[in-house]
């Protein structure tokens, strides 16, 4: 348990390609809707809206977690598509924002449906760096310039997470250091979504 005093937050979405190619068994009941048959085909899914601080210690399991409701999960799935990875996000980030999990989800429904993103095939089609992803979303975003978003990639250079970068009243602001993970010349490879 960690209660640290909240500065601001992260949206991180996840790229589901790049998470199923890396998935051992997308047939596992952990990774099954989102990576197997006809279900593997999401492109940026919501990892989790994370209380942040203007550190790295920021809060996480802040109460005793609630066992998500099933309407609750089936509500979000398609969002976050791992019923696991739900229950995960609302014990260790939500529990730090609400004590209901259906209002955490719904603040976090709200800020990635208002994402707009850029044309991945596109991206996927030439290399890339992780300057030209920030950019890339912040032509995308209205009010959203490349210094709010933070860009993961693997140990390969796979294009792995985007965060945007939220102050206190939940609006985009600038990273800290701390955030703003690769660096913007650093090269980034993108996955394209997987055809038939």
């Amino acid at each position: 348990m960690r209660k640290t005093p909240t500065t601001g937050y992260l949206l991180s979405m996840s790229w589901s390609p790049q998470h199923c190619a890396n998935v051992r068994n997308p047939r596992d009941a952990r990774d099954r809707f989102q990576c197997a048959g006809d279900n593997g085909r999401f492109g940026w899914v919501l990892h989790g809206l994370w209380p942040e601080t203007d550190s790295r210690d920021y809060p996480q399991w802040c109460r005793p977690a609630k066992i998500v409701p099933q309407p609750v999960l089936k509500q979000h799935m398609c969002m976050t598509p791992s019923a696991q990875l739900l229950q995960h996000e609302w014990a260790k980030h939500g529990t730090c924002m609400s004590p209901h999990p259906a209002a955490y989800f719904r603040s976090a429904a709200i800020l990635f449906r208002a994402v707009r993103f850029p044309d991945m095939a596109a991206l996927a089609a030439r290399p890339q760096t992780a300057g030209s992803i920030r950019r890339a979303f912040a032509a995308s975003n209205q009010g959203v310039t490349a210094p709010m978003i933070a860009v993961t990639t693997d140990r390969q250079g796979w294009l792995k997470e985007v965060r945007l970068c939220l102050g206190p009243r939940m609006r985009p602001q600038r990273c800290k250091p701390f955030q703003v993970g690769a660096r913007d010349a650093r090269t980034v490879r993108v996955r394209p979504i997987p055809k038939d």
